[in-house]
């Protein structure tokens, strides 16, 4: 198989934040505003990812509409999984916080210890395909959870969180850039942070003036970032500009 995900560039940052955007959004209008609940909303949404990446696993190279549609779904997915721990199972944030940092590490030790490397440019065995899909599911769980914990339940606020996470990020890329920290670390580090970054611009958005949003609607905002996604990765899939030339 070729790799079967795409090369880091700024493309796949936009489109990764839009989607941990969506994530955050649409999980809440489809739990709160249609009225489905936490536990339809996740089997429904569990469904249409379960279904997306048997798609992803059975085509042999990377195809930007499958891929981004999975990591849409597990943006998604992630958050309820979250959400359900939280509202349903009462399970704290701090908690929920620790449990999938714990499942993040356990994942990447068992890939390392078997394929003996963390490279996200050389996805091209199945072992390595379900590591990494398995990785990044976690890494929207942590985000949402580690997110959830900073804006609401330390009353920073959502737009305070998303300039925190933003400077994170940002210390990460010059780790890496000037400081030369390893590139797989700081793809990891970067990938979990863009979580509750995206959430918080997506709460930001979305959520009332009262409760420190600009009450845009969530509706609204999904349908925006869609269009955008939609836009990105059609452009993509035509230049090609994601894919591996080695």
């Amino acid at each position: 198989m070729l790799n079967k995900v795409p090369e880091v560039t700024i493309y796949f940052w936009i489109i990764k934040i839009l989607c941990t955007t969506v994530g955050e959004t649409a999980a809440d209008f489809l739990n709160n505003r249609l009225g489905l609940g936490l536990t339809k909303t996740t089997y429904v949404m569990g469904s249409f990812l379960l279904v997306t990446l048997i798609f992803q696993f059975v085509v042999r190279k990377y195809i930007p509409g499958i891929y981004w549609l999975a990591v849409v779904l597990l943006s998604i997915v992630g958050t309820l999984i979250t959400d359900n721990l939280t509202d349903n199972f009462r399970i704290s944030l701090v908690t929920t916080t620790i449990i999938f940092a714990v499942a993040l590490m356990a994942t990447f030790a068992a890939w390392y210890a078997r394929e003996n490397t963390l490279s996200i440019h050389t996805i091209h065995t199945v072992a390595r395909e379900a590591f990494y899909w398995l990785a990044i599911l976690f890494t929207f769980a942590l985000g949402t959870a580690s997110g959830d914990l900073v804006a609401e339940k330390s009353g920073v606020g959502y737009l305070l969180s998303l300039m925190v996470f933003g400077a994170l990020i940002a210390i990460v890329a010059i780790a890496h850039f000037r400081f030369k920290l390893d590139g797989i670390m700081a793809f990891w580090i970067a990938y979990i942070l863009t979580r509750p970054l995206g959430a918080s611009l997506g709460d930001y958005l979305s959520q009332s003036r009262d409760a420190g949003g600009l009450n845009l609607g969530a509706m609204g905002i999904n349908a925006v970032f869609l269009v955008a996604i939609l836009g990105l990765v059609t452009y993509l899939a035509i230049s090609k500009r994601d894919v591996s030339t080695t």
